[in-house]
């Protein structure tokens, strides 16, 4: 039999070492085309706009994204335009245009945009919530004049917060699962992680119930890569940082 000339199995030697080093989780996607989402996180200090991407690749029936790159809206969080509202859609004008830049044109129109509004905002609408309508009406007016598919604005309750929280934490981790030596979804079998999310204003712990019929009495039950969750929630108001500087500030003056 011929042998194989010594270049081929050079190269072949190296081409075998590289796909070994690289992270199946980097490889990019040649067989399909991404789709991407747009979320903003509009806080108590500030907005960030972040873009999502994901493949057709599903763990368990539930979706493997990952975060592309992210926007800072410039100035304060959306809640203190509330005597203003008009001046909120012109402070996002800048991310929008920069978002348009990352995401293909023939994706925009199917790339869905959320917003969420936490602490701050919630605040507001309990108590001044014709200040909270007007303020998310014109939240909307402004994102609905993108060229991307607007699926709403809502103000975040406490508990489906947190545990949006927990999961992110809980997925960059890999605790819901991990990629195998062949490149495939499998459960990590690792434990999850709790939470301790110190906000502007408010502060929130969130952990896992162990007992799996244990609902817990302050959170959610979370259906994730196959398996159940229940997530107990608990949100501490008027312990963020900027009640922490304030306290650091008075010690200091003292």
């Amino acid at each position: 039999r011929e042998l194989l000339p010594p270049w081929l199995v050079i190269v072949a030697g190296l081409t075998g070492i590289v796909l070994l080093c690289v992270s199946t989780k980097d490889v990019p996607n040649v067989f399909g085309v991404f789709q991407y989402a747009i979320v903003l996180d509009a806080g108590p200090s500030r907005t960030i706009l972040f873009i999502y991407q994901w493949t057709t690749t599903k763990a368990n029936k539930t979706g493997v994204i990952r975060e592309c790159s992210s926007c800072p809206v410039q100035g304060p969080g959306v809640s203190n335009y509330s005597d203003s509202p008009q001046k909120v859609g012109k402070s996002l004008e800048p991310c929008f245009n920069w978002v348009q830049k990352e995401i293909p044109a023939e994706e925009h129109s199917q790339t869905p945009l959320y917003l969420g509004v936490t602490a701050s905002t919630r605040q507001l609408n309990l108590t001044h919530p014709t200040l909270s309508d007007g303020h998310l009406a014109a939240l909307t007016v402004a994102l609905k004049s993108s060229p991307f598919n607007f699926q709403g604005a809502q103000i975040l309750s406490s508990p489906d917060k947190e545990a949006f929280n927990w999961v992110a934490v809980n997925y960059v981790l890999e605790n819901f699962f991990k990629y195998d030596w062949r490149g495939q979804l499998v459960p990590s079998g690792k434990g999850m992680a709790g939470v301790l999310s110190v906000g502007g204003t408010s502060t929130q712990l969130t952990s896992k119930v162990e007992e799996e019929n244990q609902a817990p009495k302050e959170g959610v039950r979370l259906q994730l890569y196959g398996q159940t969750h229940n997530v107990y929630t608990h949100h501490c108001p008027c312990h963020g940082m900027d009640q922490l500087r304030s306290r650091l500030l008075s010690v200091l003056i003292q």
